[in-house]
């Protein structure tokens, strides 16, 4: 049975539906996570939900615990983590209220922590395709299944935040043929990746950003209005995917450590060994190989 790592965006607070639910505290090396987990069984598939603002959203974009957020979700034994995020469209027929599952990412944050590698050990996974499409094309046909209005496929720039982009910055990454815009995405795919946790963005689209010359430009207000909307929808999804992958697992994505690590096994700290444990190949967990 597939276990569901669930972050819900902005507007997303809380899963229904749970059974035999526990509210689970994890304690990681990287710090505390966002908020505790609640985990139980949805349609027959073990989820843990994490709130990624934390509940009441009191975390910015650029405050988010990242590190300890993915590491968490590892720790509690997740296969697959479905982010949900509330974006900017960058295309006309992306329109507010349809759903995007991302296949790509531009990355113009600053200064985020997004590797659980240093200090004592180094490691570069590939990434040149971010997304887990096994379990990006169950996302996509869990949306179908919801009554969804939603485009497969499309590169999600993550921006620093927590202002939006300016009218230029806007038109610059439109001529990059960026799809969606958001500010949380890039450090989650990032850091599930080296976890060896499969990964995949549902993007919800509130706005036009302020490219599009015949809507009004960006507020709070708006995008508030659109994400009440797109809240109930996604549960939705949340729900037929927890339901299919139930009826029909997800293959589990091979460890991208493997033959990620530089460092020669004698020159890996004890610390970071135990750091990593949970992740590393198993050869590499002990200092006796």
């Amino acid at each position: 049975m597939n276990k569901l790592g669930v972050i819900g965006g902005s507007g997303l607070y809380e899963i229904e539906g749970l059974t035999d639910v526990r509210e689970v505290e994890v304690e990681t090396p990287f710090g505390k996570p966002s908020d505790a987990f609640t985990v139980g069984i949805l349609e027959g598939t073990e989820v843990a939900f994490l709130p990624r603002h934390g509940r009441g959203h009191a975390l910015m974009p650029s405050e988010l615990p990242f590190k300890a957020n993915l590491y968490a979700m590892k720790k509690l034994g997740m296969d697959q983590i479905l982010a949900i995020s509330a974006v900017g469209s960058m295309r006309e027929e992306i329109v507010p209220g349809h759903l995007v599952v991302v296949d790509q990412f531009i990355d113009r944050t600053r200064h985020r922590g997004e590797t659980f590698f240093g200090d004592g050990i180094v490691g570069h996974v590939h990434f040149a395709d971010p997304i887990y499409m096994p379990f990006a094309e169950r996302v996509y046909t869990a949306a179908c299944a919801a009554g969804a209005t939603v485009h497969q496929g499309g590169t999600y720039l993550c921006m620093e935040g927590p202002q939006f982009s300016t009218r230029a910055e806007s038109h610059l990454y439109r001529s990059w043929g960026v799809h969606v815009i958001g500010m949380t995405g890039l450090q989650e795919a990032k850091l599930a990746r080296e976890a060896g946790m499969g990964y995949s963005n549902l993007a919800l689209a509130t706005d036009y950003d302020c490219w599009h010359e015949s809507e009004d430009d960006v507020s709070v207000e708006a995008v508030i209005k659109v994400l009440k909307a797109n809240a109930a929808m996604a549960k939705d999804v949340v729900r037929q995917l927890a339901k299919g992958l139930a009826a029909n697992p997800c293959p589990i994505m091979d460890n991208p450590l493997e033959y990620a690590i530089l460092s020669s096994p004698e020159a890996i700290t004890a610390e970071a060994r135990e750091r990593l444990s949970i992740m590393l190949p198993e050869g590499l967990r002990s200092s006796r190989n």
